[in-house]
């Protein structure tokens, strides 16, 4: 006998755990998510909130909560290079605030500051805001059970040291790179490995731009005769900062209170009065799970992929892993998914996990290349030269890393077995798009997501999904419409229609007929509405 039934278990209570039960609560799910600390965020491990995590903030009916965080909405954004605080400035990315930001043209949103100690109480209120949702914060994940139909699980409550037992349809392990899930599944992990031995301080100093003659900026990075050592990032925008000192792969450090305040002394180029908060030590590593479940069980965020925060795509990836997961758990309970919408989770996610891992690490190396010469502390000539040189390098080479918009937005799947490709693919194209981190392109091939475009209504195209299968079609043909979304309903799936009202939208959305899934991502577009449709339903919906 269980002591607690549920539709989902939820292992892990951070920003990807969270999203994932608050998208099952608003899909109307019985969630119950457990996390073995007691949830309060001593170090924010993350504080950028990508354009993609944000159209899915839009979705959820949270973007006003993070706009009005407690970061300070009008501290500038800059990316800055330097020697010290008190030294040489090497170069600068001007980055607006956040409140004179403004969406691109390609989304209705814009990507956020908001830190991990901001974002999770967000994520946390709008998962329980739904009465089928609840959380269990000092609940330790000890085991599991899975058979043909769901999950019995061993949960310890921490505080009373009771063992409760949790019978659920499945069970989704967001518990972090050292999973209890992954790990009792068996399921190694590839990749480069450790990358670096870091350690981060939080320490709160007010005056902080005061001690130095450099305009503010977001994120100050520390170059040394031997290149970057450091950075130091406004973690709220006004008294709180965040020190890394970036380390090495082959060694770790345990240093002293004395001796990281030596460092923040070095990066301002004297010593000030500062007051350390936290201290977190821990370990850049580059690594992809082999698989992303088993039968009933599945992992999600870093559980199935770690990478360097060089690009903040780690915790936005977890967040697209819990949106793409949830939908097809959803369609699995209510009846109508099959299962290869579940088998589709790792098709579709995993190749993204080795596209944001690659590309971190390469920005992790950009600052690990720099020239390494004591000529940048040299004054005339030859220090200006060495200076411009190795600001022109760390400059160029990370603008792909501050213009990501195609790691957020460009990511499209591929060979899944939930879409329908029924056009020629080129290979050398799909690359190109792969590995192109700036570029992106708004299209409706099958895979991509559906692109933004304005509605007459204020709405934008991306309101219309979330919940189920949604026809966009060509105004005149709504007779073709009603025979696709009258097949979908007799078998259970749901799907609506929208006459696609302007020509502007017609041509963004390049076909007649264009199915977007409730991830907001295309399944199949066509010139005519096939004669089998009931084929067409059956392989959207995993059967």
């Amino acid at each position: 006998m269980s002591d607690v039934e549920t539709e989902v278990l939820v292992v892990g209570g951070g920003p990807v755990g969270l999203a994932l039960a608050g998208d099952l609560g608003w899909r109307k799910h019985h969630c119950m998510l457990v996390e073995r600390s007691d949830g309060v965020v001593q170090q924010a491990k993350m504080d950028g909130v990508g354009v993609r995590t944000m159209e899915f903030c839009r979705r959820w009916g949270i973007v006003n909560n993070i706009e009005s965080s407690a970061y300070n909405r009008a501290y500038p954004q800059d990316n800055v290079y330097l020697t010290a605080l008190n030294g040489y400035e090497l170069g600068r990315q001007p980055m607006p605030a956040m409140k004179d930001d403004r969406p691109p043209s390609e989304s209705p949103q814009k990507r956020e500051r908001c830190p991990q100690n901001m974002f999770d109480p967000i994520l946390q209120s709008f998962a329980l805001s739904h009465p089928t949702v609840t959380a269990h914060y000092e609940h330790k994940l000890l085991g599991f059970e899975q058979d043909g139909d769901g999950v019995t699980s061993r949960v310890l409550d921490v505080k009373s040291n009771k063992e409760i037992t949790v019978r659920s349809r499945f069970l989704v392990g967001c518990d972090g790179g050292r999973s209890t899930v992954r790990e009792q599944l068996g399921i190694g992990m590839q990749g480069k490995g450790v990358l670096t031995h870091t350690t981060n301080v939080i320490f709160r100093c007010p005056q902080f731009n005061d001690l130095h003659d450099k305009a503010p900026g977001y994120r100050y990075m520390f170059v040394g005769s031997h290149g970057v050592w450091a950075t130091i990032v406004a973690i709220n925008g006004n008294d709180q900062w965040r020190m890394s000192i970036l380390g090495n792969a082959t060694q770790e450090h345990h240093y002293s209170d004395e001796e990281l305040k030596a460092f923040a002394y070095r990066a301002m180029g004297k010593a000030f009065s500062l007051e350390i908060l936290s201290i977190l030590r821990w370990t850049r590593i580059e690594l992809v799970s082999d698989c992303y479940g088993k039968g009933r069980v599945y992992i999600a965020g870093d559980a199935c992929h770690l990478t360097s925060p060089t690009g903040g795509l780690g915790m936005n990836t977890g967040i697209g892993d819990a949106v793409d997961l949830s939908w097809k758990i959803s369609g699995c309970l209510q009846g109508w998914g099959g299962k290869g919408l579940l088998d589709s989770y790792e098709v579709e996610r995993r190749p993204v996990a080795h596209r944001i891992t690659r590309f971190s690490t390469s920005n992790l190396e950009v600052m690990q290349s720099v020239a390494h010469t004591e000529e940048i502390f040299a004054a005339g000539p030859t220090g200006d030269e060495a200076r411009k040189k190795v600001g022109h390098e760390l400059g160029e080479g990370l603008k792909k890393e501050w213009f990501s918009k195609n790691m957020h937005l460009g990511n499209r799947y591929l060979k899944s077995p939930v879409c329908i490709y029924d056009e020629p693919e080129s290979e050398d194209e799909n690359r190109a798009e792969y590995l192109d981190a700036v570029n992106y392109r708004p299209s409706t091939r099958v895979g991509c997501r559906a692109p933004h475009v304005w509605l007459s209504d204020g709405r934008s195209t991306l309101d219309l999904f979330g919940q189920g299968f949604v026809l966009l079609s060509d105004p005149s043909r709504i007779q073709e419409v009603e025979r696709l979304v009258h097949a979908a309903k007799e078998n259970g799936v749901p799907m609506t229609s929208y006459a696609m009202e302007s020509s502007e939208l017609m041509h963004a959305y390049e076909k007649p007929y264009v199915l977007v899934r409730p991830d907001g991502h295309v399944a199949w577009r066509g010139m005519t509405i096939p004669d089998n449709v009931n084929r067409l339903v059956a392989q959207i919906s995993g059967h």
